[in-house]
């Protein structure tokens, strides 16, 4: 902080943006947050499992342990001849930053780190610890990212009390959302098996397309529940439907379906696996069926972590946030956990777009946000 001056995020940011840190690249992205850090008394760690570079970076050692996390990984650009400007390049242009990272999320870890700056100026014997989680990998397998970090602080004993992940929240307007969970996600690969047979002999056949259009149906008919408190209703989508089958009068072998389900807190990956098995087992089908699951739903109820940031939101924005739990998956399910964990960060209308971009405006405001996240929690 210069004088009364707010510190400026956006000098970091552009510095982050000039990385192409396209996943599972750094290009030297890391290497800018630990200049960035060790100055203001952190001690930074590279943390790399497999090929993923990570950061973890910590101030102080009491308690309480509070944990920003994020990723400097960004997805690729797609035609470069498509933006205005180099998608690295970082111009701001009429007040907007433009880069790939902009919004999500170079532009809110700088903001974070200027916000903190501001509060370590003004607190600068602030009880507890502050740290940064930084990954590599979470646009991309998110095997050896935020995941494997966590198991490698649970072993030394440095288990945050509380995080928030710096995701392009905001839907509006920043800080009209807090993300306070997110939806489980799974996917089943499902192959039913037949006897193969001429189309014009049915009956020395078993048609497997047949069947598995009946389990689908039996799948997709009704709602699977009406949702929860916190949740909206949980969706199954057949994403994909094959047999392989070059012929009009084959009657194929086998065939094949994926399903991808994103269920709320009434259910469990273990729980919706045993819903499909029973609509197979109700064809008498014979099968084979796999899972993936990138992880189950999760809640922060509201309490003294959820408040203090609605507190902090309403300093800042003057207005109320709302509690959401929608949208697709991020790093938070893994802090889930082990500790209370919230999402906060600014708009995301250009996330992962073309000419991906944030008012310059709005990262400041950020900044002061994030400021203020941290005038709550350590009250």
């Amino acid at each position: 902080m210069a004088g009364n001056q707010p510190t400026d995020p956006l000098p970091l940011a552009q510095a982050l943006i000039r990385c192409p840190s396209v996943t599972p690249a750094d290009a030297g992205a890391l290497g800018v947050l630990e200049a960035a850090l060790a100055p203001l008394g952190f001690t930074c760690h590279r943390v790399t499992f497999g090929t993923t570079p990570n950061l973890f970076a910590r101030r102080g050692s009491g308690g309480p342990h509070f944990c920003y996390a994020g990723h400097t990984d960004v997805v690729p650009t797609g035609p470069v001849e498509a933006w205005a400007d180099d998608p690295f390049g970082a111009v701001v242009k009429d007040g907007v930053l433009f880069g790939r990272g902009a919004c999500d999320m170079k532009g809110g870890i700088a903001a974070f780190i200027a916000g903190m700056t501001d509060y370590l100026a003004a607190n600068p014997a602030a009880p507890g610890s502050i740290s940064l989680l930084i990954t590599g990998d979470e646009e991309g397998p998110a095997k050896d990212g935020t995941v494997k970090v966590l198991e490698w602080l649970a072993a030394r004993g440095e288990i945050p009390d509380c995080a928030l992940v710096g995701e392009p929240t905001s839907r509006v307007q920043l800080g009209d959302l807090i993300k306070v969970g997110r939806r489980g996600s799974m996917t089943a690969y499902i192959t039913l098996f037949g006897t193969q047979g001429h189309s014009a002999y049915p009956q020395r056949a078993d048609n497997p397309i047949h069947r598995l259009v009946r389990v689908l149906h039996r799948l997709t008919a009704q709602p699977i529940d009406a949702g929860s408190e916190f949740f909206e209703p949980t969706t199954l989508q057949v994403t994909g439907f094959d047999v392989g089958n070059a012929a009009n009068n084959v009657i194929p072998g086998d065939a094949r379906a994926m399903l991808n389900i994103r269920f709320n807190d009434l259910h469990s990956s273990a729980s919706l696996t045993e819903m499909l098995h029973a609509a197979l087992r109700a064809e008498d089908a014979r099968y084979e069926m796999r899972i993936d699951c990138s992880g189950e739903s999760f809640l922060t109820k509201p309490g003294a972590f959820v408040d203090a940031l609605k507190t902090a939101v309403e300093r800042s924005t003057g207005q109320a946030p709302a509690l959401d739990t929608g949208g697709g998956t991020s790093d938070a399910r893994f802090l889930a956990r082990y500790c209370p964990v919230a999402e906060l960060g600014a708009v995301g209308s250009t996330m992962h777009k073309t000419n991906e971009a944030v008012p310059v405006a709005e990262l400041r405001a950020l900044a002061g946000l994030y400021r203020a996240v941290l005038d709550e929690v350590f009250r």
